[in-house]
């Protein structure tokens, strides 16, 4: 899962990153509402969580923008503003949720997770392809019902892969869905991870393979 944090507070922003990165997820971080629209034309996040208070306006006015960049996207806003009217006015306005800082980390992963398996999300709780199956919201791969150990890169190219299985997943897409805005990215960095996996996948006898479709993209599919 791909997430847009809109936070101007440096630590806090480092913070929420690096606890939601420990949990497979990855964070882009920007600072202000001008940069968080033009991070949402990208059409890469899966999610946003937005601040309130930023140097350029209240998050609050900035949902009903973000729904016309992306009308189907999960808004969270995450802010010190508390009050009932504070929340009922941010639900109103169209976000999907209102957490009030501080938050503990294990209850904002929860409330992410539990937006991602609203049905708007289009994502199911879980893919099969021959014998891994793997588990969006827990994102956890198993095969024959044993999880497999994974790196979290490893897991988010399978979770780009088995969602569009069938289909050739482009090189850029692939790279949009593994690494941040901020990652430093060695050119084949990529390969080296999906060279990983295929060894992990074949020593699992997972009964799946990752085909190199040359200058398109990768494409998830049974052992032929």
């Amino acid at each position: 899962m791909r997430i847009l944090l809109v936070e101007d507070d440096p630590n806090m922003a480092s913070a929420i990153q690096g606890a939601l990165a420990r949990y497979g997820m990855v964070v882009d971080v920007v600072h202000s509402l001008l940069m968080a629209k033009s991070a949402l034309k990208l059409q890469v996040h899966d999610l946003m969580i937005l601040d309130r208070t930023l140097p350029d306006g209240d998050g609050l006015a900035f949902v009903g923008v973000a729904r016309q960049l992306s009308a189907v996207l999960p808004i969270i806003l995450l802010t010190a503003r508390g009050e009932v009217c504070d929340r009922v006015a941010g639900l109103n306005e169209g976000a999907d949720d209102y957490i009030v800082k501080p938050v503990a980390v294990d209850e904002l992963v929860a409330r992410v997770r539990a937006i991602a398996r609203r049905p708007a999300t289009v994502r199911l709780p879980c893919a099969t392809i021959s014998a891994l199956t793997f588990d969006f919201a827990a994102l956890e791969v198993r095969v024959n019902g044993r999880v497999l150990p994974l790196q979290r890169r490893q897991l988010l190219i399978i979770e780009a892969l088995i969602y569009r299985q069938g289909r050739t997943v482009q090189r850029e897409h692939l790279h949009e869905a593994v690494y941040g805005l901020d990652d430093e990215i060695q050119s084949n960095a990529l390969d080296a991870h999906i060279s990983k996996l295929r060894r992990v996948l074949k020593a699992a006898q997972a009964g799946v393979e990752i085909v190199v479709i040359r200058g398109v993209g990768y494409l998830l599919r049974e052992c032929q």
